[in-house]
């Protein structure tokens, strides 16, 4: 299937994809970046899927999210009747479960269930039994437990059961993951469950403040946001896949599994704007007793729980989604040097406070030892917001990401009662911002460059009105505007940068798609230089690019019409919200 015929369910820990067939091909279990207990996404059926549709049928005639909840919904009309799968994550309170409800609605169908269940990222077969009418399976320290309404039968790579459901009625399966040197997990009740899930998405869901247009793609991106959250430590990974590639058959293939500090600022402040000042408070902790050392320590991502260590390795036993290898877990990114982190977090920090996060003397030494290190590290070069593995360089949007800092711990001092060096750090912002007008802009062609003496262009540029680093009427920002336009939008939407054979700033092979996080910079840069119906149409073009439930993986690729790369992708769901803001 296609990126966008997945949706996503979670339970603000761990999330799964469900196929419009019915099938969930990805799950990883206890947390967001543990081995999986399905990889039939980036593999095949040997690697672990669990199917429940009508039999002989494949794609759902149509599928919806319950109200304002991660409750899916998939319905199935056939020549017999019609039935609805309802699937989603309870909130988790002792195991991790995953809960499918089938609904008969109209008529009888006939069903089919079939399971296969491979620990380890689709590598390990698990000794499978039954005990007290359940199935159990177990590997290492992986043990699943299934409650199903029918004895599933073993056959092959599989369990495999058949069923007719008739109007009106309901059965339920439940598939409980707990450590396997612990005892049997209670069974729970699902009618129960999914009431609870229910109260609990649409509670959360009526505390936001909800710009006018859009209202129901903003809902379903904070939801996501929400979703991508890992709630026992307030951390924020950037998507919960790994691996999904930015060009089909290439090497463009990472894990997202992690929480890197920018995503996770950026974030925070479109849930903070939204109105969800806890998260902000939960994310500062996380953050805190992430970074909690040296300040020269600061790594750009981290485990859920603040880990350092994110080994870079490839899975040869799995084949790629559509041949896309290698499949990776792990990011070596993670000791990147990325200034632009920097600007993001102290950004992140002020603008929670000017929205009503109370003050934390903790949160405001540490950063302020953040800033300590910025004020000796901004003039180097670095591999920046992209994670380039090419050489490093003095990537203008690091550059303007540092004065974001200096300027965000100016004004914390300024405008919320803050102490600190005032004199030294206006001093360094006003230094920041003179290099990068006299070394970052081209004023031959009238633009900001990717870097210094550079003629190439970068989407990130587009940040710099956003930021408050120029007004939006200077001719710099609006001549950097009109050169990504001309140069950067081949098919209509934003790549990064030029992406040919001999750009070697990436360091990398192969081509990708478009950036869809750079298109809503652009819609929103329209906005501030006061073209707002051409924004308005671009942020159209961009949510038309949505899939039936309103999800947007990190890239779109304009020949094959496809979305691609990691998906659900947090950034781009961000600046969706974004953009909806600037627009209202």
């Amino acid at each position: 299937m296609r990126i966008e015929d997945y949706a996503l369910i979670g339970d603000t820990q761990s999330a799964a994809l469900v196929g419009r067939d019915g099938s969930i091909d990805w799950l990883c279990l206890p947390r967001f970046d543990s081995p999986s207990c399905f990889a039939k996404l980036l593999g095949d059926e040997s690697n672990g899927f669990w199917r429940l549709a009508p039999t002989g049928h494949q794609m759902a005639t149509r599928r919806a999210y319950s109200n304002d909840t991660l409750i899916l919904e998939t319905v199935w009309e056939t020549s017999t009747g019609t039935v609805k799968v309802i699937d989603f994550m309870p909130p988790r309170h002792a195991n991790p479960a995953l809960v499918r409800i089938v609904e008969g609605v109209s008529g009888t169908v006939d069903m089919t269930a079939e399971i296969s269940i491979r620990f380890d990222y689709g590598r390990i077969v698990p000794w499978a039994r039954r005990f007290d009418g359940r199935l159990h399976a177990i590997g290492g320290p992986d043990s699943v437990w299934i409650d199903a309404p029918l004895r599933l039968e073993g056959s092959g790579d599989r369990h495999t059961g058949t069923f007719t459901i008739a109007s009106g009625q309901r059965r339920s399966f439940v598939f409980t993951w707990h450590p396997s040197h612990q005892p049997q997990p209670y069974g729970i009740d699902a009618g129960e469950q999914l009431a609870k899930t229910s109260l609990f998405w649409e509670e959360w869901v009526s505390r936001c403040w909800l710009p006018s247009p859009c209202r129901a793609a903003v809902v379903r991106s904070l939801i996501t946001l929400k979703a991508l959250t890992y709630s026992p430590t307030g951390g924020i990974v950037a998507a919960p896949t790994t691996s999904l590639p930015e060009h089909l058959g290439g090497a463009r293939n990472w894990d997202y599994r992690y929480c890197w500090l920018r995503d996770a600022a950026m974030t925070l402040d479109a849930l903070t704007e939204s109105g969800y000042i806890t998260e902000a408070g939960a994310w500062l902790d996380w953050l805190l007793r992430a970074i909690a050392g040296r300040p020269e320590d600061l790594q750009i991502m981290y485990g859920v729980a603040g880990e350092r260590r994110l080994p870079e390795q490839a899975l040869d036993w799995l084949a790629g989604y559509e041949g896309s290898r290698p499949v990776r877990i792990g990011n070596g990114a993670a000791g990147q040097l990325q200034l632009d982190v920097y600007g993001e977090v102290l950004n992140c920090f002020y603008r929670a406070r000017k929205l009503g996060m109370p003050p934390y003397d903790y949160a405001w030494s540490t950063v302020c030892r953040l800033m300590d290190f910025l004020e000796r590290s901004w003039d180097q070069p670095d591999e920046g917001l992209w994670e380039v593995r090419g050489p490093r360089r003095h990537f203008v949007h690091s550059k303007v990401m540092a004065w974001v800092a200096a300027d965000r711990q100016v004004r914390a001092i300024e405008e919320l009662g803050h102490t600190g060096p005032l004199d030294r750090w206006r001093a360094m912002r006003d230094r920041i911002h003179a290099e990068v007008c006299g070394k970052g802009f081209d004023p031959d062609r009238g633009t900001f460059t990717q870097s210094y003496g550079s003629r190439e262009l970068d989407a990130a540029l587009l940040l710099i009105p956003i930021v408050g680093f120029l007004p939006p009427e200077d001719p710099r920002v609006i001549g950097t505007i009109d050169a990504i336009e001309r140069e950067l939008m081949p098919d209509g939407f934003v790549l990064r940068y030029p992406m040919s054979e001999i750009n070697d700033v990436d360091g990398l092979p192969g081509a990708e798609g478009a950036f869809l996080a750079c298109s809503f910079w652009l819609a929103e840069a329209l906005v501030l230089i006061g073209r707002k119906s051409e924004a308005m149409d671009l942020f159209e073009r961009l949510l038309a690019l949505t899939n039936d439930v309103g999800l947007l993986a990190e890239e779109y690729d304009p020949v094959r019409a496809r979305q691609m790369g990691n998906f659900p992708q947090a950034f781009t769901h961000i600046h969706l919200i974004r953009t909806a803001q600037a627009l209202s």
